[in-house]
């Protein structure tokens, strides 16, 4: 079976704001290796649209940037949404069924499906559907935002933690 995983950036006081995260080059390599071992990603409208950046190549992008977009943008991808008309290249709107949906593509022989955004999360989490969940903790306290979990933290088990850089821990965690 696929693993679903919601992994995202976190400041120490539990917030996730791509605007406040910017990765070190040893971040940013870890996510490209990262996206390019995907089965697929699902997200949600908003972080959807915070993706879409990677559409297009910008000029001013180094290599790796570009290496992040190639492996993003060859990817599948499901984006919930009850609002959007329609989606962008290899990429699958859902509008109904969530459940049955992403039950369909955990049964997937393998691979590992990343899920994008703290209110979709939640409601995957609500299902029991998450596999495994990675906080990519930052040294830096935001005060605000949106938090990592959109609600009660579900029951967990840390299974690893690993240094990433020289700042950030990726503390893995599957439910209990």
């Amino acid at each position: 079976m696929a693993k679903l995983v919601y992994g995202m950036n976190q400041s120490l006081d539990g917030y996730v704001d791509h605007l406040e995260f910017r990765p070190s080059p040893a971040l940013f390599r870890h996510f490209i290796e990262q996206a390019r071992d995907l089965t697929g990603s699902v997200y949600g409208r908003r972080m959807y649209e915070v993706m879409r950046y990677w559409d297009e190549d910008c000029p001013d992008w180094g290599a790796e940037e570009h290496d992040f977009a190639a492996a993003w943008r060859s990817q599948p991808k499901w984006v919930v949404s009850r609002t959007l008309k329609s989606v962008g290249p290899n990429a699958t709107l859902v509008e109904d069924d969530i459940e049955a949906v992403i039950r369909g593509l955990k049964a997937q022989p393998v691979g590992e499906i990343e899920v994008a955004g703290p209110d979709l999360a939640g409601s995957l989490t609500n299902l029991g559907l998450i596999d495994e969940y990675r906080l990519y903790l930052h040294p830096i306290v935001l005060g605000r935002g949106k938090p990592f979990f959109s609600g009660p933290r579900p029951p967990l088990r840390l299974v690893t933690s690993d240094l990433v850089g020289e700042e950030v821990i990726r503390l893995t965690y599957v439910p209990a």
